[in-house]
């Protein structure tokens, strides 16, 4: 590694990271404040974090209506997996995402959409994401 290059990560990692961390907190507070529901930056509560999204789902709300929150859901999931596996964030052209210490990089951001769709799990994955080969 040269030291340009350690030098460009370093800098970038904290902007990387500013928004998403943000995000996933708020996401804590108004859940905790609002739901009564913890979140507590485990993988098994993402189980939650599904099933909530699921009833947004259930409840037939327009997108536009809850896309802070799956944004906050999906920067949470992301947080969740940093803190299991040691990733980072990473972020380009206002898209935030997490790259693995493997090198792999993931979507939680999106997945949330996913899940909002129907077709997704944040719990899969930040299984998927923080599993060893």
């Amino acid at each position: 590694m040269t030291a340009q290059y350690v030098t460009a990560q370093q800098e970038t990692r904290p902007h990387a990271a500013a928004k998403p961390v943000r995000w996933a907190a708020d996401v804590v507070a108004t859940m905790r404040e609002g739901a009564r529901v913890r979140l507590d930056y485990s993988a098994q509560s993402l189980w939650r974090v599904d099933r909530m999204i699921e009833e947004i789902r259930r409840e037939e709300a327009p997108y536009a209506a809850c896309e802070n929150v799956l944004r906050g859901f999906g920067a949470y999931a992301g947080e969740v997996i940093v803190r299991q596996s040691g990733a980072e964030w990473w972020a380009t052209g206002g898209d935030h995402w997490i790259r693995t210490p493997d090198g792999r990089l993931w979507d939680p951001i999106e997945e949330a959409r996913r899940c909002f769709g129907g077709h997704g799990s944040l719990r899969l994955l930040c299984r998927d994401a923080t599993a060893t080969g």
